[in-house]
């Protein structure tokens, strides 16, 4: 059995790529560039190079493969055209390439972010996605599309909604504090860790029974403003307590789900076990 792994140098992937690895022999990544897939190649992955956009690249890319984890995605740094092709346009095209290559399975990673805030209570996964911003739009816009060829065509999906991932030697911790800043020291941030990321993938592959699916994916305490400062060694602004928190609960998902169906159970429940244990 073969899985294509996409996206596989970037955060997530080349984090998730040698967990697979360690499940199962037949491993293809398909990356753009070849240098930064070495250490995965090494490690026995099949690496398939080219752009998911390529023409011809996909029919290649998905010979004999019989799962897939998309994981490409495009976040910060590029404009709001380049965002949509990749997050929705390139999404779609290689899932509709999936269904004609006889692919059984296609595990999807998007965001907490599609659901947007004014909910006052943590999100649920049949909520209706509010997003705000080219890339959450563009996400909720590829599961849109995804689940329409779920529905009509017979693929089969599952959706994973991160929070913000963490972990290590990611430094997105570290970039927090773009936003944590400007927050009210009480505005709470949902975390994930990169292990709790992969048990979550390889947990949803193998899951029989929940084809069509949407899974939250979080740890157990999300944190606030001030401790994202204090886990960063930055003081709190002197202003921050005057400032408003218009929904408490923005960026709040319930994991209920993903415990029952996919029987998820934090490897790290928090930033602070992430940290006594030395994984940030």
């Amino acid at each position: 059995m073969t899985t294509l792994v996409t996206g596989a140098t970037g955060r997530i992937g080349s984090r998730f790529v040698p967990r697979l690895l360690e499940h199962q022999e037949d491993v293809r990544v398909l990356v753009r560039d070849p240098d930064k897939a070495e250490r995965l190649a090494g490690r026995g992955a099949d690496v398939i190079v080219g752009d998911l956009r390529e023409e011809g690249l996909l029919p290649r890319a998905l010979a004999r493969v019989n799962r897939i984890v998309h994981l490409a995605a495009a976040f910060r740094g590029v404009g709001d055209e380049e965002a949509t092709a990749i997050n929705r346009d390139a999404t779609a095209s290689i899932a509709r390439a999936a269904l004609t290559a006889g692919v059984s399975r296609f595990v999807y990673a998007s965001t907490n972010l599609v659901y947007g805030s004014g909910r006052d209570r943590p999100a649920l996964e049949d909520d209706e996605p509010a997003p705000a911003g080219v890339y959450p739009e563009s996400k909720a816009e590829a599961e849109r599309q995804l689940q329409r060829l779920h529905e009509d065509e017979g693929l089969g999906l599952r959706i994973l909604r991160f929070a913000f991932v963490y972990g290590e030697g990611d430094p997105h911790l570290a970039e927090s504090l773009l936003w944590a800043r400007e927050w009210p020291p009480h505005k709470r941030l949902q975390l994930v860790h990169h292990a709790d990321v992969g048990q979550a993938l390889l947990r949803a592959l193998r899951t029989e029974g929940v084809d069509g699916e949407t899974f939250n994916v979080a740890d157990d305490a999300p944190v606030s403003a001030y401790e994202l400062l204090r886990l960063n060694g930055e003081p709190v602004p002197a202003d921050a307590s005057a400032r408003p928190l218009d929904d408490p609960w923005e960026g709040i998902v319930d994991t209920a789900k993903s415990r029952d169906l996919l029987g998820l159970r934090s490897i790290y429940p928090s930033v602070y076990a992430a940290r006594d244990a030395g994984a940030l």
